[in-house]
C-alpha cells in the first residue's frame, strides 16, 4: 500500500501503482488538511464573499456573480461544457495515472475540495475504473481542462470508463463496484479540472519507457560494437573523466561492463585506428540524452506533487489567491527536451544500422544477407529505421514555442504541454522500433563473427533475443520480427534483465 500525502509521490511509486497493481491510500494528516481547506470554502459561501471559482463564472466570465442556489449547477455545467476532448483516448495506464496524480494534488490541502471526492478518486485507482479520456483538446494552461473534465465526469456518474477489459458507461461501472455518483459542491468542479495532470501523466509514462529505452540502447549498441569489431579504447574511463560529465562517464562504464570479457572488440590500431562517431561517441551522445532525462525526471517529480489548480486557499480561507500554477510551461519544456533526447537515441542507432549492413563500411555480408543478391536481407529494415527517424524529426519540433490565446484573450499565453507530452510518447514508440531493428542486425552480425566470442552479458542478451526473433536464414516478412522484438523490449522481463546487471541508476 502506497500512502499519498500530496508531497512525496515518486516515479518508482507511480510504477508500482500503474504496472504492479499496488493500491493507494490517503494519509490521515493530508485528509485533515483537505477538510480544513474545505471548511474555508464553506465559510466563504455562507458569508457570500465574492471569490473566483466559488461563486463566480470562469475564464472571461470571472466577473459574473453566481447566486448561492446555483452553485451546484455551476460546477456540473463546468464539467459538462469543458468535456469536449476529441480523438483517440489516452492509453488506460495514462488515464489511471491522471486520476492518481489528481488525488495526490488535492491532498495538499490548497484546493477546498471535500475529502469524499478525494476518496472517490482513490476508489477509481484501486478498483481499476479508468476514465475514457480523449487525447486532443488541451492547451496546457488553465490546466488540462478538457481531459480532466472527462475524468471528472466519471465522479458524477457520466462519461465512459474502461473496466475489466470493457468500455462502458461510467455509472454502470460505479454501480458494479457499489459506488455512488458524487454531487459536486462549490469549487469542486474547478478543483478537479484546473491542473496539469494530463501532460504530467503522459510525461510519467513516457519517461518510464524512455529511461528503459536508454538502458536498452546501450546494451544493443554494445552488441553492435562486437558485430563491427569496434575499438574499446574510446570507452576508457580517463577519456570520459577528462570531459567531466557524469552521465557520459556512467554510460561508458556500463558499456565497459557489458563488453568486459568480449573477444570481438579490438584495440586501437589492431584493425583500424578510429571508429566512426556512431560507435566512438556513444558515451557522449547517449550521455547527453541521459542528462536531459535526468532533468525531465526532476521536473516530473516536482509536478507530481504540485498544487496546480486555481484559486488556491491559504490561512484558513483568509487568503484565496488567483495565481497561475495551472500553466504547464515547466512540463511543456521538459517534454520537448525529452522528445529531442530520445529522438537522438534513434538518430545514432540508425547510423549504426547503416554500418552493420553497408558492405562499403564493413567486412560482413552485404545487408547481412544469407545469399546476397538473391536475398535482400536487412536492406529494407534500414529504410524503415530511416523513415522512423525522419518522422521523429517532425514530432520533435517543440510544442512549447507555440501559443494561441483563448477565452476572449483572458488566457493569452498557453503552454501546449499536453501536445508536447503526446508527441514525446509517439517518438518513444518510434525509437523502440529503430532499436529493435539495430538489435536484429547486431545479432546477425555477431553470428557471422562467432556468438561464442561475445561477452557474457551480450551473449545472454543475444540468447534472450533469439527466443523472439530467429536468425535470418532466408528472406521473410521482417515487419513481424520488428514488432515482436519491440514489444519484448517494452516488457517487464527486460527490466528484470537490467536489474540482473546490478545497475544502480534509475527506476529500473
Amino acid at each position: 500500500m502506497i500512502t499519498l500525502t500530496g508531497n512525496s509521490l515518486t516515479l518508482k511509486q507511480m510504477k508500482e501503482v500503474l504496472f504492479n497493481e499496488q493500491n493507494v491510500c490517503a494519509s490521515e494528516k493530508s485528509m485533515e488538511a483537505a477538510q480544513k481547506s474545505r471548511e474555508a470554502v464553506e465559510r466563504i459561501v455562507s458569508e457570500k464573499r465574492v471569490v473566483y471559482g466559488i461563486n463566480t463564472g470562469f475564464g472571461k466570465f470571472s466577473d459574473v456573480l453566481i447566486d448561492q442556489e446555483h452553485v451546484q449547477d455551476l460546477q456540473l455545467n463546468l464539467i459538462r461544457s469543458h468535456a469536449c476532448g476529441v480523438g483517440e483516448p489516452f492509453p488506460e495506464v495514462v488515464a489511471k495515472a491522471m486520476v492518481l496524480l489528481r488525488a495526490n494534488a488535492l491532498l495538499k490541502g490548497y484546493s477546498g475540495i471535500r475529502p469524499v471526492v478525494i476518496e472517490r478518486l482513490i476508489n477509481l485507482v484501486n478498483k481499476n475504473i479508468t476514465p475514457v479520456i480523449p487525447q486532443q483538446g488541451s492547451l496546457g494552461a488553465s490546466g488540462d481542462l478538457a481531459p480532466l473534465s472527462h475524468l471528472a465526469l466519471v465522479l458524477v456518474g457520466e462519461g465512459e470508463v474502461f473496466y475489466k477489459g470493457n468500455r462502458m458507461d461510467a455509472l454502470t461501472a460505479l454501480q458494479l463496484e457499489g459506488l455512488s455518483p458524487i454531487t459536486l459542491e462549490a469549487k469542486e468542479g474547478l478543483a478537479l479540472i484546473n491542473g496539469t495532470q494530463a501532460m504530467t501523466a503522459m510525461g510519467v509514462i513516457g519517461y518510464l519507457e524512455a529511461e528503459l529505452l536508454a538502458y536498452e540502447s546501450e546494451l544493443i549498441a554494445s552488441m553492435t560494437i562486437e558485430g563491427l569489431n569496434g575499438i574499446i579504447d574510446a570507452f576508457a574511463e580517463e577519456v570520459q573523466v577528462a570531459r567531466g560529465y557524469k552521465q557520459q562517464i556512467d554510460t561508458a562504464a556500463r558499456i565497459r561492463q557489458y563488453l568486459s570479457d568480449s573477444l570481438l572488440t579490438t584495440m586501437q590500431g589492431e584493425l583500424r585506428v578510429q571508429d566512426a562517431y556512431s560507435l566512438r561517441c556513444i558515451p557522449q551522445v547517449h550521455g547527453a540524452s541521459w542528462q536531459a532525462l535526468d532533468y525531465v525526471k526532476e521536473k516530473l517529480e516536482i509536478e507530481m506533487n504540485a498544487a496546480t489548480d486555481n484559486p488556491l486557499i491559504f490561512d484558513d480561507g483568509e487568503k484565496v489567491i488567483s495565481g497561475g500554477n495551472f500553466h504547464g510551461q515547466p512540463i511543456a519544456l521538459a517534454m520537448d527536451f525529452m522528445k529531442i533526447a530520445v529522438a537522438e537515441l534513434a538518430n545514432i542507432s540508425e547510423r549504426r544500422i547503416e554500418r552493420l549492413i553497408n558492405p562499403q563500411l564493413n567486412d560482413l555480408p552485404p545487408f547481412l544477407s544469407p545469399q546476397p543478391g538473391l536475398q535482400s536481407g536487412a536492406m529494407i529494415m534500414q529504410y524503415v529505421a530511416a523513415s522512423l527517424v525522419s518522422e521523429n524529426k517532425t514530432l520533435a519540433h517543440p510544442a512549447s514555442v507555440d501559443s494561441i490565446p483563448s477565452s476572449a484573450n483572458q488566457e493569452d499565453h498557453v503552454s501546449m504541454g499536453t501536445i508536447a507530452s503526446r508527441h514525446a510518447y509517439q517518438i518513444i514508440q518510434n525509437v523502440r522500433r529503430v532499436l529493435a531493428i539495430e538489435m536484429i542486425c547486431a545479432m546477425q552480425a555477431c553470428e557471422f563473427r562467432g556468438v561464442e566470442k561475445m561477452s557474457s552479458h551480450t551473449k545472454n542478451f543475444y540468447e534472450k533475443g533469439r527466443q523472439h526473433v530467429s536468425s535470418i536464414k532466408q528472406d521473410r516478412i521482417f515487419s513481424k520480427d520488428i514488432e515482436v522484438l519491440a514489444e519484448w523490449l517494452k516488457t517487464i522481463e527486460f527490466s528484470q534483465f537490467i536489474k540482473d546487471l546490478s545497475l544502480e541508476k534509475g527506476t529500473y
